[in-house]
């Protein structure tokens, strides 16, 4: 396999997905292929489109924004923080949010989706492992995050997670284990289903996918690794820079 064939990149995952999927007895389709091409510029997604990927996952929502008009028909999905004051710009785009981390977002994206009519999936996102440096709910509060969900009438699919980092994949296994039983403790609680869950990257999706992950999120071991200077677009006339300080601004460029 050539390194820097991005076709070749696609098909040695996919072959990687559907080897995981045999291993445990899963159907191969079950797993949806999230490619992450945050600070990847348009022409890398149209070339990926080009060789058969579809889903897109960003983790800025005004970086997703700027791609999309640039970029032809792609599904997006938000899997970075979602700012509150974002929710306006993210509800058009994503049909998808992996990253619902607490409760006033919750309820403030609830009433967005009420008042502009978008349905879009949720996904509770759980720091099964506790660590102080990352986003979520922990396995007893997520209940807070299921309930003022329900209460707000979204569409909550399933849960989350990114694990400690590790350099063996197998370190990754137990908080994948967690957090597919903490969904099927839910599941019954609350008697609702929540068919998703979304975990594994690059260096552990395989293992994600025997756990039961039906979204792996992938980009280093699709795109390569990403390059120090970050993609900007050209039409704001900003540096690279001034466009990533714009991101936590509440209006666009």
């Amino acid at each position: 396999m050539e390194e820097d064939n991005l076709q070749a990149r696609i098909d040695n995952v996919f072959a990687r997905i559907d080897a995981a999927c045999a291993r445990v007895g899963r159907d191969p389709l079950s797993v949806q292929l999230v490619a992450v091409s945050k600070t990847f510029p348009p022409e890398v997604i149209d070339e990926a489109r080009a060789c058969g990927l579809s889903l897109f996952g960003e983790n800025r929502v005004q970086e997703a924004v700027a791609k999309s008009q640039l970029c032809g028909s792609a599904e997006w999905h938000l899997i970075g923080p979602l700012q509150r004051n974002k929710i306006k710009h993210a509800l058009p785009l994503f049909s998808c949010i992996h990253s619902l981390d607490n409760v006033k977002l919750i309820e403030q994206l609830a009433q967005a989706c009420e008042e502009s009519g978008a349905r879009p999936d949720v996904l509770l996102e759980v720091n099964v492992a506790g660590e102080a440096s990352k986003h979520g709910f922990n396995p007893k509060t997520v209940r807070e995050g299921v309930e003022a969900a329900m209460a707000g009438g979204l569409r909550l699919v399933g849960l989350m997670t990114v694990p400690p980092w590790t350099p063996d994949p197998e370190g990754s296994r137990k908080y994948f284990r967690q957090l597919r039983e903490l969904r099927d403790v839910l599941e019954q609680e609350y008697s609702i289903s929540l068919p998703e869950l979304s975990m594994g990257m690059s260096g552990d999706f395989e293992v994600a996918i025997e756990e039961g992950a039906t979204f792996v999120r992938v980009g280093t071991a699709l795109f390569g690794v990403r390059k120090a200077k970050k993609w900007a677009p050209q039409s704001t006339g900003l540096t690279t820079d001034e466009f990533s300080r714009s991101l936590d601004t509440d209006d666009f460029v």
